[in-house]
């Protein structure tokens, strides 16, 4: 019997994943991405990939030593300090032997993923206008006019997912909450002192109902810096006057929005090294399922978007090495994606509803540990009916 045709639509996390495994499993798959190249974009910050789930989705797929490689243990750390005071408040320390939440640069786990598929397998530059599926055959829709059938496509496309539409009519809601991004480069030699506040992993700042500051040690020297705005527009900085490319417009915004913060964590805001972006944060209803579609399926963000709270990649690992592994374990292609339904949509919305109880935890998170935060959600993860 020949192969299913099989193709994966997003060449993120979950979608390369999915990919790994089922090549793993002696089946063909093709990668559709849009983006020109793997290296057309900066890929975005770090991710700490979870022993009992991203991890373990790592082993699954034979890729956890490569990780293990590559990823920053010493990462873990977590420093959280008093918006007013800069005073150290509560502080997690990984110890010599724990290993619960190493943290990757998003591209490092890219390119580890794209460099364990056979050559060819991802198409750049293949942006997709839809997908549908009738009797079992999947049509996808190339925005150059073209199209191609498939016996299974799979969804692992994000939060605007051109997948989504041909199982399910939800959409992304914005939350009402906004991440301005920025970044420092060289922070060991050119900001010492702020490299010294932040430490080797994650700086957090004033979490809570009035915003939160954010900083994110990577590798080489790097940090990422959120500030996070509670409660505003979907069109703040337009309501506001501001254009987002007029970086000390933006800044003067953000510091007049965190006035009365300690001079040396609103020095993350003073010293950034490029300019700022603005992330409003979206959200997929939780619970969010569909009825199955026999030649599609979704995983990762496409299935269950959630705020950036540390499960999203988490999540779309498992998801795609779960895949992999039920359609491998299924004589018939439908059923195995069944059997992958029947697990992840459960999981997806436990998980949600745990994000829904960690976003309560974060409004006073001076008095919680992260590590148990993470706890949570794994437990509900892996504990769906519980």
């Amino acid at each position: 019997m020949s192969s299913p045709r099989i193709a994966v639509i997003g060449a993120g996390p979950g979608g390369l994943a999915a990919a790994r495994g089922l090549q793993n499993n002696g089946f063909e798959v093709t990668v559709f991405e849009r983006e020109a190249s793997a290296f057309a974009r900066w890929q975005g910050g770090m991710l700490d990939l979870h022993a009992p789930t991203g991890q373990e989705a790592m082993r699954a797929i034979g890729l956890y030593e490569q990780f293990r490689a590559v990823a920053r243990a010493d990462a873990q750390e977590v420093r959280m300090v008093n918006a007013r005071t800069a005073e150290l408040v509560n502080h997690e320390q990984p110890g010599d032997d724990e290993y619960y939440a190493p943290e990757i640069d998003r591209g490092q786990l890219r390119e580890l993923l794209l460099n364990s598929l056979k050559p060819d397998t991802v198409r750049w530059g293949s942006p997709i206008e839809g997908v549908t599926a009738e009797d079992g055959i999947a049509t996808v829709r190339f925005t150059d006019g073209t199209s191609e059938q498939f016996d299974l496509v799979v969804g692992a496309d994000g939060a605007w997912s051109r997948t989504r539409p041909a199982v399910s009519d939800a959409t992304p809601i914005y939350t009402g909450v906004a991440l301005v991004e920025t970044y420092l480069d060289d922070v060991d030699n050119r900001h010492p002192e702020l490299a010294a506040l932040i430490g080797p992993g994650n700086l957090v700042v004033g979490a809570g109902s009035s915003g939160m500051l954010a900083a994110q040690r990577n590798s080489g020297g790097h940090v990422r810096v959120y500030a996070e705005l509670e409660d505003i527009a979907l069109d703040w900085a337009g309501e506001a006057g501001i254009d987002m490319a007029d970086t000390e417009a933006v800044r003067q915004y953000l510091l007049a929005r965190f006035e009365g913060w300690h001079d040396s964590v609103l020095n993350l805001i003073r010293h950034n090294d490029g300019g700022f972006v603005n992330r409003p944060l979206y959200v997929l209803p939780v619970g969010h399922s569909w009825d199955h579609v026999p030649g599609v399926t979704l995983l990762g963000d496409a299935a269950h978007l959630l705020p950036p709270h540390g499960i999203g990649a988490n999540l779309a690992l498992v998801d795609g090495s779960d895949l992999a592994a039920a359609i491998a374990a299924h004589d018939n292609l439908d059923e195995g994606v069944r059997a992958y339904e029947s697990v992840m949509l459960p999981r997806a919305k436990a998980a949600g509803e745990a994000d829904a109880e960690i976003a309560v935890l974060m409004e006073d998170a001076e008095s919680h540990n992260l590590n148990d935060m993470r706890q949570l959600f794994n437990d509900r993860m892996l504990n769906p009916t519980k």
